[in-house]
């Protein structure tokens, strides 16, 4: 596996993360309140990540897709893509908006600061990302991905070996845990729809730089598999402290403190990183859909966008995240079943009907 299936993987991995892992809160929620079943239920998030990771991936490289418009008219054909392409621009940039906010939220939380503070900070950094080349923008936001591996790896080993509950009490507190479908398959299905539709944008336009579907069907499917373990020792983790963890609005954080100040102002740096690599990949996508990147229209459009998103940032995380989130997983239900038929169609063709791009 080359070079740039690795980044494409991480960067992957890096866009949906932020949205996805950052508090932990989006795991208690989606897996970890269904008990020993929440297992079952990362290995299906896992594998749709994977599966959609590797399609996306290879349709985009086969299309030298410029932005996410030449694949979703693919999938939807020309006028259901439009209005999805409408549709899934307008919540990019809703989902860029949140991790500003989510950027200001967590700069007061852990340092005091004013949210202004954060959000501005964040701004700038992402300004300065987009007028960057597209290679250096890959790495950049997949630099995060193996820091956050790492930090949830040594957290899911200290948590085990800490953990002083029963199962059976274990079990009890995850009854009482809220969650966001009457069954764990359903609660996993959410979960991939509403993070491919914030990753595919980003995962698009880099598959389309590249001329070879095998190394980008690679990336997007290791991506997937990244993102399914990261999901399964997150999941592990939180439930095994579960009797510690009542009432944290950031479990994540509360492990990694628990464990060590330092590993703690670590998970602190790796959620700013999240929050960052996300957001770069939403503004990216979202300024890519009006300009070709690497031209002074596209920074123009960055600064521009992400402007404005610092301002519609001051309405807070949690208004943006309860009215963008639910919604954009709605959209990401569609988008998933599109890549199904599209994947199905071509099992049904000759293996001729579809050339390698060499």
């Amino acid at each position: 596996m080359n070079k740039y299936a690795v980044q494409l993987a991480f960067a992957y991995m890096g866009v949906i993360i932020g949205g996805g892992f950052a508090s932990g809160q989006e795991i208690l929620q989606f897996f970890t309140g269904y008990g020993m079943a929440s297992i079952a239920g990362t290995l299906l998030a896992g594998l749709l990540f994977a599966f959609l990771g590797m399609q996306i991936a290879r349709i985009s490289t086969n299309l030298q897709a410029q932005s996410h418009k030449d694949v979703l008219h693919l999938l939807f054909g020309h006028r259901a893509g439009a209005i999805m392409d409408i549709l899934l621009t307008f919540f990019l940039f809703g989902v860029g908006v949140a991790m500003l906010a989510a950027s200001g939220a967590l700069f007061k939380q852990q340092f005091g600061f004013s949210p202004v503070i954060g959000s501005v900070f964040m701004t700038v950094l992402i300004v300065l990302t987009l007028c960057l080349n597209v290679k250096r923008i890959i790495h950049l936001v997949s630099l995060a991905t193996p820091l956050l591996m790492a930090l949830v790896l040594v957290i899911a080993t200290y948590s085990l070996y800490t953990s002083s509950a029963d199962i059976e009490q274990l079990l009890t507190l995850s009854q009482d845990q809220h969650t966001v479908a009457p069954h764990w398959a359903l609660g996993a299905i959410l979960y991939a729809s509403f993070n491919i539709a914030v990753g595919f944008p980003m995962l698009a336009v880099i598959a389309g730089r590249s001329r070879d579907i095998k190394s980008t069907s690679r990336g997007g499917a290791l991506g997937g598999v990244g993102l399914g373990l990261l999901i399964l020792l997150l999941n592990v983790s939180l439930f095994f402290n579960l009797n510690q963890l009542q009432g944290a609005e950031l479990p994540t954080l509360m492990l990694a403190s628990r464990l060590s100040p330092v590993v703690g102002i670590l998970m602190t740096v790796s959620i700013a990183c999240m929050i960052y690599s996300t957001a770069v990949g939403m503004f990216f996508a979202f300024s890519a859909r009006f300009s070709r990147p690497e031209t002074g229209r596209f920074r123009l459009m960055s600064l521009s966008c992400c402007s404005i998103g610092l301002i519609l940032s001051f309405v807070g995380f949690t208004t943006l995240v309860g009215s963008v989130y639910p919604l954009l997983g709605y959209l990401g239900l569609i988008l998933i079943g599109a890549v199904f038929v599209n994947w199905f169609r071509d099992r049904c063709k000759p293996a001729s009907a579809e050339k390698h791009v060499a």
